[in-house]
């Protein structure tokens, strides 16, 4: 998400929300559209799952969904009134929760509501981080995935490893074990995508995900062939980023993927309500 849309995104949640009797809150008619919601009763759902989120963590659903209405235009500068719902930034939060995180729009919900400072530049910083976190589970999915695969097709554990070394060798430049000494990380038994930023994890995604549908494809077996395929996928996703001018071998480490997400989850925590 680039900074023009966060800014962009930022601005629609700005004038969406409202306060009343000192209390900040959104209609739910104005944050359907701004969430990317064609049809009232598509997003009626997602409000009914918050609902049923907050009950759960032990909040009063009345304190965060107010039952409301709305005048809207129906043509001929006509206007009737039609069913809407107060939300807090908690209502909005839970919403956001249970969309769909790969739409723009709930990705920054789910950051925008959680984030109690109201500068953009912090929302901003957030998104990377939590963008960050999104691609590396993302990652240990496909990689599963992709040793699941290659396990049908001859390769055992050990033999994973040194595939994934070698297709490493072919993004980076180095090998895994040259790549965590680089990264500092070479006495710790942490994976290197942990400290990768997120284009290096999303990159070794990419080449992992096309070794996986390959290999499939293809019906290929044995490390060997399985290796070179593997090699390939990098080395092509390698020369994307190069044609782009972004050089792998220059990449420099990031945070411990697992603190950031730490750091995420604590700063929700401070400005979620407490159980009563």
């Amino acid at each position: 998400m680039t900074r023009e849309d966060i800014l962009m995104l930022f601005e629609r949640f700005e004038q969406a929300a409202t306060t009343i009797n000192d209390v900040e809150c959104w209609s739910a008619r104005s944050l359907c559209a701004v969430l990317g919601y064609a049809d009232w009763r598509n997003f009626v759902k997602a409000i009914d799952k918050a609902k049923e989120s907050c009950v759960t963590a032990g909040e009063l659903e009345l304190d965060h969904f107010v039952g409301a209405t709305k005048m809207v235009e129906i043509g001929s500068n006509t206007t009737r009134s039609v069913e809407d719902i107060l939300l807090t930034r908690y209502a909005c939060y839970l919403i956001a929760q249970n969309g769909d995180p790969r739409k723009p729009e709930i990705a920054f919900a789910q950051n925008y509501f959680a984030v109690q400072t109201r500068r953009a530049e912090l929302v901003q910083q957030r998104i990377l981080e939590y963008e960050r976190v999104v691609a590396r589970k993302k990652l240990r999915e496909t990689e599963n995935r992709l040793s699941k695969v290659i396990y049908e097709h001859g390769v055992d554990d050990k033999g994973f490893a040194i595939m994934r070394s070698k297709g490493d060798a072919a993004l980076f430049g180095m090998a895994t074990k040259d790549l965590k000494a680089k990264f500092g990380i070479e006495k710790q038994n942490k994976p290197l995508a942990d400290v990768l930023p997120t284009i290096g994890i999303k990159a070794k995604d990419l080449a992992a995900e096309m070794t996986s549908t390959n290999v499939e494809a293809k019906n290929i077996h044995g490390l060997n062939p399985i290796t070179n395929e593997h090699i390939d996928n990098n080395i092509a996703v390698r020369e994307m980023l190069r044609s782009r001018g972004i050089e792998p071998s220059q990449l420099q480490p990031a945070e411990d993927v697992n603190k950031v997400e730490r750091r995420l989850l604590s700063e929700e925590k401070k400005t979620l309500p407490k159980k009563k």
